[in-house]
């Protein structure tokens, strides 16, 4: 059994073949997905979307290259929708200083409300950060007893390494699969396996097999083989130690007792632990 620590399946992308994308992904070993949010307009679609289908569990927050997108009052609207809705993370959130045109001070201000509302209310959270892992890094440390992953990690080891200081996780996604990433290919070599989650970030993100696809979460074991390559360790050993550190981190106990046949989980799982 795999889980899909990030996965924009809520996204119109999805809209026509949303079940049978599922239904490949069941049937490849993915059991799960966390659905993270990138803007409030999309929190409801994600709620529903996390409803309908086995395995998904939604996250709510405000990514920051969608900063256009988002007012002051979303922060209190997001405290207000974690207080009424279940949700397993606070994300996606974070810092992307590598797209021109977004205000730094600005993503710093949501991003710092956003790790606060995550300790509030006892969550971890999802972070996006883009040429700026030092400051996520710095904002982090401020805050004792935050967990949480860096989805899709680009920086060094050293700053990898930071973050296991401070407990948090690292998502390992297609591009790990591409020969010429060499630093991160090295990195996932050395990582922790009880610091490391796997991802597909679908429907972006695709692996080398797949270059210029839609991605999708059906698609992630063959992350696993190239991170098990790689390790040299098996792919059933890449996906236990994954599959434990994600549910140990989104707190998702009840996908120890989910059948293996998609129809029967249809009929028994509820998405919500």
């Amino acid at each position: 059994m795999i889980i899909d620590s990030h996965c924009h399946f809520d996204v119109p992308a999805f809209d026509r073949d949303r079940d049978t994308c599922w239904r490949n992904a069941w049937n490849a070993g993915v059991r799960a997905q966390i659905l993270p949010a990138i803007d409030r307009d999309g929190w409801p679609r994600i709620k529903q979307v996390a409803a309908s289908l086995p395995g998904l569990y939604p996250a709510y927050g405000l990514h920051p290259v969608y900063l256009h997108a988002h007012q002051p009052a979303d922060i209190d609207a997001l405290d207000q929708w974690l207080q009424r809705e279940p949700a397993v993370a606070v994300g996606e959130c974070g810092l992307d200083f590598y797209v021109e045109g977004l205000d730094e001070q600005t993503q710093q201000t949501y991003f710092r409300a956003q790790l606060d509302l995550a300790l509030t209310h006892d969550l971890p959270v999802i972070i996006h950060a883009r040429r700026a892992m030092d400051q996520v890094t710095q904002a982090l440390r401020q805050r004792p007893g935050l967990r949480g992953v860096v989805h899709s990690f680009s920086g060094s080891r050293q700053q990898a390494e930071k973050l296991l200081d401070l407990g948090f996780f690292i998502g390992i996604g297609g591009p790990v699969t591409y020969p010429r990433a060499q630093r991160l290919r090295k990195l996932a070599s050395w990582l922790p396996a009880e610091a490391m989650l796997v991802e597909s970030d679908a429907p972006d993100q695709p692996g080398q097999a797949h270059r210029g696809d839609r991605n999708q979460p059906a698609w992630l074991p063959e992350v696993i083989e190239t991170l098990a390559a790689l390790r040299h360790e098996s792919p059933e050993e890449i996906a236990s130690i994954t599959r434990e550190n994600a549910i140990r981190l989104f707190r998702l106990g009840s996908l120890h007792h989910i059948p293996d046949d998609p129809d029967q989980a249809r009929v028994i799982h509820s998405p919500i632990p």
